[in-house]
């Protein structure tokens, strides 16, 4: 396994919507590529991490969002597609495409996504809580939306300045 370079903000491939996997990609490569994500993402301390982050502009993204405490629950979503969102969860989210940002982002409490895994079959998962967080904040990725984009005005102009500020210091790459 290979450790990826996580993109950072303001990178194209991150505010741009994927492309989605084409039958013809579901192979060794993209087996790799999966494995390779989530090599980076533990790596890294996150729970989550769409291929636009390591820019590959597709429409997939890793996640291990526990069930049970300290069970690892790693699924590969491939060409997600939200089916049902309800309820409210507001909550503090950073990305790992934002080092260091941390800000209350509102988020439905439960969320329905089909997808395909790995081997191209199709799959449906019904989740709640972290793990609907988790998979409508990666496929904002894979759509081209970042989570500035869901925070109010005031907090999305906060965070770009203190960008900016990290950016000028060297300490944003």
């Amino acid at each position: 396994m290979a450790l990826l370079k996580i993109v950072h903000f303001p990178e194209p491939v991150l505010l741009t919507v994927g492309k989605p996997v084409a039958e013809d990609e579901f192979n060794e490569n993209l087996q790799k590529l999966v494995e390779d994500m989530f090599e980076t993402m533990y790596t890294a301390e996150g729970c989550g991490l769409a291929a636009p982050q390591v820019g590959v502009s597709k429409r997939l993204f890793v996640m291990d969002v526990p069930v049970e405490k300290g069970e690892p629950n790693r699924i590969a979503l491939i060409n997600p597609e939200i089916q049902m969102q309800e309820g409210e969860q507001i909550g503090d989210e950073g990305c790992l495409s934002f080092p260091g940002i941390y800000t209350t982002v509102r988020r439905e409490v439960r969320t329905v996504v089909r997808y395909q895994d790995v081997f191209g079959k199709e799959q449906e998962l019904d989740c709640t809580d972290l793990m609907a967080r988790c998979v409508l904040h990666e496929t904002d990725h894979c759509d081209g939306i970042v989570f500035l984009d869901r925070m109010t005005v005031l907090k999305r102009e906060l965070a770009k300045r203190k960008i900016r500020k990290l950016q000028k210091t060297g300490k944003w790459d």
